[in-house]
């Protein structure tokens, strides 16, 4: 039956007041109840209120229940500031009378009542309140023992790993419970392809081997035993098409390759690099997208992209041993790839090189000063740089290997003029160096990353393709730049330029990276910076008039500022879910956005790509009753940050007045995050200062002054005004009309 709104109560009514409706469901001779509820009386009053007029004995048995479409939660004394006026609520069973049904039901219904049971289940059990009070009646120990022991099947099954899934989310049972013989059944569903399992059990079995993997004491190992890298790359090829899936095997592979030691996160990429793996996760993936704009965020969803971007991230990771390991003059095989270098580029033969007259040792010397070493005497010397180590001596030798002919002329081109030589070997170990910084090899994956770059899964040696693209690249720009060896830097910071730029178009293939790149000329990328100096032009002059113009028209910037920033809270924001530990929930979202009198902040749980209104945020919060804004650790949920990978400098919570409450967030970027606090500060009447708060006020002052000085152009203005002449004796003035 349903309930129409109801009126709000007058402003002269206690604000304790607040007029909504009750209704039961299924129980239609229930007529539904107005009443004023009264957030000071007891919840089991109201309640035993409640059931009086139904006739409902034993109220302890009864609760009552939010009824939106995206809230179904039990109230209890800690949400009750939930209520809203208007609010239509449910009278329902109480968790503690629910759980005792459903064990009941579990243990002796038919299997029609069982699945029916466990449908409802796995609703309630996102309810955290129901989740504790069915935890405590040992109901997750029996949903497990059931699913070990194969009890349920079909949707029996689908539901109850569903609400296992669903009571582990809240984060208050550890994953070590779990024994071995109930990962095994969990890892059957996924490694056996001969049965069609719904698809709704693929995910929820490689949701839960991902969270043992990552959150338990040691059973990765046994996750490893029983499931294979082959058998979660064929759920890349579901049938279903379910980008669930796929992002859950992705990031199962992720979790086992980061908790793996270093000789199985090798024998992991090998497999992922081979040809026919990398064709499954491009196809399925990436492939279908190439006609998307936006690959990342729009085709492939936002936790698909984060998986791509971890798992392109750890596998660039395997270069940082040797970005870390310096060359060592004792080590032979370094010795040789140096020699074998030589070779290649003077095609000398072997016999040659063996040779130690001093006639022979001048040559080499000869040779390695026209390869460009630093170091002519042992040119191993030139690779004691960390990074990029003997990574550096890996890519000049796997440029000389497969292209042969570009690395001859290379050489042989910057061998001929002294002034103007580009020297492969230092430019190589530079650029090396600047990759490594670009792809930000060896740091940990960052929580909310998102950005991966296609053409790494086209290839089974990525980062050495690129290489031999931005050495050519490199000496290409050297040319055009007529660089000596005195602009070395400046020549790095253009190809840092063009890489940064042609990665960013997101080429699909290392042939569209190679025709991207050429196209940004130096010319070209002069042109783009200044541009783009011309957009965003500061002015750096400190003449006092421009100073006090400053300093006169601030407080309007400020204020425009500020204006923009409680717009971005009224449009609203979808964020990602964290627990209270502050562990990131998967494929859980919420959104947030503050009412157009800028006097309440509404909130409520959405999906990843919808974009509730204020009247489907269920929950809101009076600006009034929030006392601060803190970030980064000093937040509730980022106070333990042990053996956790957060991003605490994206993290801002709003400290309530009200005694140990707060409202926690974590920013999708670092713009979001400056925009909400600067707008939650300045909803407190507090000094906005973010970095961006800074940089806009600074380029809208530079655009203001140049807009109010444009009748000034061409003219000097001076660093000090004029001096005013002193006055006169008289202002009687001779004026002669002749």
């Amino acid at each position: 039956m349903s309930v129409k709104p109801i009126k709000m109560p007058s402003a002269t009514k206690d604000s304790t007041i607040l007029k909504i409706a009750v209704e039961m469901l299924n129980a239609p001779d229930k007529v539904p109840q107005l009443i004023e509820f009264d957030q000071s009386q007891p919840l089991s009053s109201i309640i035993q209120l409640l059931c009086k007029p139904w006739g409902l004995p034993d109220p302890d048995n009864y609760a009552l229940q939010f009824s939106e479409s995206n809230n179904q939660n039990y109230i209890t004394e800690k949400n009750r500031n939930e209520i809203k006026n208007g609010s239509v609520l449910r009278l329902e069973q109480s968790p503690a009378k629910t759980v005792q049904d459903i064990l009941a039901k579990i243990n002796s219904g038919n299997e029609i009542d069982q699945t029916a049971t466990l449908a409802k289940l796995s609703t309630l059990s996102s309810d955290l309140t129901f989740a504790l009070e069915f935890i405590n009646k040992k109901g997750l120990s029996l949903i497990i023992h059931n699913i070990e022991s194969g009890k349920f099947k079909g949707d029996s099954l689908k539901f109850a790993l569903i609400t296992f899934v669903e009571l582990m989310d809240h984060g208050n049972i550890s994953w070590d419970i779990l024994e071995n013989p109930f990962i095994n059944k969990v890892a059957s569903f996924v490694s056996n392809q001969t049965n069609t399992q719904d698809p709704k059990i693929i995910q929820a079995c490689l949701s839960i081997l991902e969270n043992i993997v990552l959150n338990s004491s040691g059973k990765n190992l046994h996750v490893e035993k029983e499931i294979t890298i082959p058998n979660l790359i064929s759920h890349l090829q579901n049938p279903y098409q379910d980008s669930i899936i796929q992002q859950n095997a992705i990031a199962l592979i992720n979790a086992i390759f980061s908790k793996a030691d270093l000789n199985k996160r090798r024998a992991i990429a090998a497999t992922l690099s081979s040809k026919q793996v990398r064709n499954v996760i491009y196809e399925n993936l990436i492939g279908a997208c190439e006609f998307s704009k936006n690959v990342t965020k729009e085709a492939l969803g936002t936790e698909l992209a984060h998986q791509l971007y971890v798992l392109q991230t750890l596998t660039l990771g395997l270069l940082e041993p040797k970005m870390r390991q310096r060359a060592d003059s004792q080590e032979q095989e370094s010795q040789e790839k140096i020699k074998e270098l030589r070779k290649i580029a003077f095609d000398i033969d072997n016999n040659s090189l063996e040779v130690t007259t001093r006639h022979h040792i001048n040559n080499s010397m000869k040779d390695y000063k026209k390869l460009g070493f630093k170091c002519e005497i042992d040119p191993i010397k030139d690779f004691n740089e960390i990074p990029p180590g003997i990574l550096a001596l890996d890519c000049m030798l796997y440029f000389a290997r497969n292209y042969s002919e570009d690395y001859r002329k290379i050489v042989l081109e910057n061998s001929r003029a002294v002034e103007h030589e580009c020297p492969f070997g230092k430019t190589s170990v530079e650029l090396v160096k600047l990759l490594c910084d670009i792809l930000h090899i060896g740091e940990p994956p960052s929580e909310q990353g998102q950005t991966y770059h296609p053409l790494f899964f086209t290839h089974d040696h990525p980062f050495e393709e690129l290489f031999c693209i931005c050495i050519a690249l490199l000496n290409k720009t050297w040319k055009e730049m007529r660089a000596t060896s005195e602009d070395f830097m400046k020549v790095l910071s253009v190809v840092r330029e063009q890489i940064n730029r042609a990665l960013s178009a997101s080429p699909k293939g290392f042939d569209k990276f190679r025709q991207r790149i050429n196209q940004l000329t130096y010319a070209e990328i002069t042109q783009i910076w200044q541009q783009e100096r011309t957009n965003r032009e500061v002015w750096e002059s400190h003449a006092r008039p421009i100073v006090e113009l400053k300093e006169k028209i601030t407080p309007e910037i400020i204020d425009l500022i500020q204006q923009q920033r409680l717009g971005v809270l009224v449009g609203g924001t979808r964020f990602k879910k964290y627990s209270s530990r502050g562990q990131r929930i998967k494929d859980k979202f919420w959104f947030v956005r503050l009412s157009p009198n800028h006097k309440v902040l509404h909130y409520g749980d959405c999906d990843e790509k919808s974009t509730p209104s204020l009247e489907e945020l269920g929950n809101k919060l009076a600006v009034s009753d929030i006392k601060c804004v803190v970030v980064g650790k000093d937040c509730p949920h980022m106070k333990d940050l042990r053996g956790r990978k957060v991003t605490p400098h994206l993290a801002f919570s709003l400290i309530l007045k009200s005694a140990e409450e707060s409202l926690d967030f974590v920013a999708p970027d670092e713009q979001i995050f400056d925009y909400w606090t600067d707008g939650i500060n300045a909803l407190l009447k507090e000094k906005m200062s973010s970095r961006s708060f800074e940089n806009d006020l600074e380029t809208l002052l530079s655009m203001d002054i140049k807009v109010r000085l444009l009748d000034a152009e061409g003219i000097d203005i001076p660093q000090d005004p004029p001096q005013i002449p002193e006055e006169p004796d008289d202002y009687d003035f001779y004026y002669d009309n002749n």
